[in-house]
């Protein structure tokens, strides 16, 4: 399992794929939702509803099925 590289906490699928499509699609390290959120000084929410929009459009980086996010 991955750990964000900034706060170390244990992440989840949604949360990789985040950062390989909003900052580096070829990326080794990943952060969490809350240190994300810093980075673009945005909330979670927003970042989740992306992440939602993103699955929607078949951006294959966020499951479908949600059993996998974890």
């Amino acid at each position: 399992m991955s750990c964000c590289k900034q706060c170390g906490t244990a992440l989840k699928t949604v949360e990789v794929g985040l950062t390989m499509k909003l900052i580096d699609r070829g990326a080794k390290e990943y952060l969490c939702l809350d240190c994300l959120a810093a980075f673009f000084s945005c909330d979670r929410e927003l970042l989740l509803k992306k992440a939602e929009q993103f699955r929607k459009q078949g951006c294959t980086l966020f499951p479908s099925d949600r059993t996998k996010e974890n």
